[in-house]
């Protein structure tokens, strides 16, 4: 179910997205395919490569003080499969990654395994930290939409946000106090969370950590500001609306295997509310989409290759 039912998904919404396309809309995306300027998809895709190799080297610092120092191109190799992994089974890459490092440089799995979810808690601030950003950049935007939504009477919209307000507040107090499984997983998640950035905060080489960390979203960031310059419907959007459609792009990945399907439809609907067209948005969602997928099976499958035989030598002893 967590491989067939996500996929499931994305096929379903790539049916519903072509569905609403017209044939007008379906040709100008076949033609911003073909007439594409893939040197700029192919700077993109250069700082993906370089987030990659950020975060392979990143990682000696979670293992060093475990005492281990993988080789660097065991760690980038680990990583790289570790995105193909994901392309087919949901979240099953962070344990193939401690899995690698386990049979090439004895790093037990345990110990392998506990620094990658480490790391995704420094990932997870940043995406928060994004997510933030992105609000106050787009503050007008985003408080146009909510407020078109609301009643137009004052004492309305008034009686509705204090209703939420006490809705979210009470909620919270539930959740602080419920016995229920679930709320008591959240409470232990979220304390795991708070102890996993404290703990970041104060490693040995936690500045190094940290630049790393920024340059790696950075690169994400970047990737998709490059590559809008692909197509002439994207060339003119600001930083902000790339950093709306980086938001909402990356939150569908967790949506379908690899964001088959979600991450287009994601990125088509955020440059919508600047003005790109149908068409020009499902053409730069898919042109990021499949270049991105393109390259980790590529990559990933390199990866696979080469790494028993760069190992050969330990293999053999």
């Amino acid at each position: 179910m967590k491989i067939t039912l996500p996929l499931g998904i994305g096929v379903f919404l790539i049916w519903i997205s072509l569905s609403k396309m017209t044939n007008t809309e379906i040709e100008e995306t076949k033609t911003a395919f073909k007439t594409a300027n893939y040197w700029w998809v192919a700077l993109s895709l250069f700082l993906g490569v370089l987030s990659h190799f950020s975060r392979a080297y990143r990682w000696k610092f979670m293992l060093e003080p475990l005492g281990y120092k993988p080789k660097f191109l065991n760690s980038a190799f680990a990583v790289i499969i570790a995105y193909l992994v994901n392309l087919g089974i949901p979240r099953a890459g962070e344990l193939s990654r401690a899995a690698v490092l386990a049979e090439y440089e004895d790093v037990p799995f345990e110990k392998g395994f506990g620094t990658i979810v480490a790391e995704r808690v420094a990932d997870l601030v940043m995406y928060m930290l994004f997510i933030l950003l992105a609000f106050l950049a787009q503050y007008e935007l985003i408080k146009n939409i909510i407020v078109s939504k609301l009643p137009k009477n004052p004492l309305y919209s008034a009686i509705i946000a204090l209703l939420v307000i006490s809705c979210i507040y009470l909620f919270l107090k539930w959740v602080k106090k419920s016995k229920k499984p679930v709320f008591i997983k959240l409470r232990t998640f979220i304390s795991g969370l708070v102890d996993g950035v404290k703990s970041l905060l104060t490693m040995k080489k936690k500045w190094a950590f940290i630049f790393h960390t920024f340059f790696i979203w950075i690169m994400y960031i970047l990737m998709l500001y490059a590559a809008k310059f692909a197509i002439p419907e994207t060339a003119s959007i600001s930083i902000n609306a790339v950093l709306i459609s980086f938001v909402v792009g990356t939150f569908s990945y967790a949506a379908t295997n690899g964001g088959i399907g979600a991450y287009p439809i994601a990125i088509q609907q955020a440059l919508l509310l600047y003005g790109v067209s149908y068409s020009g948005g499902a053409s730069f969602g898919w042109i990021m989409w499949s270049s991105q997928t393109l390259m980790v099976l590529v990559f990933g499958g390199l990866s696979f290759l080469l790494l028993p035989l760069y190992n050969k030598k330990r293999l053999q002893s």
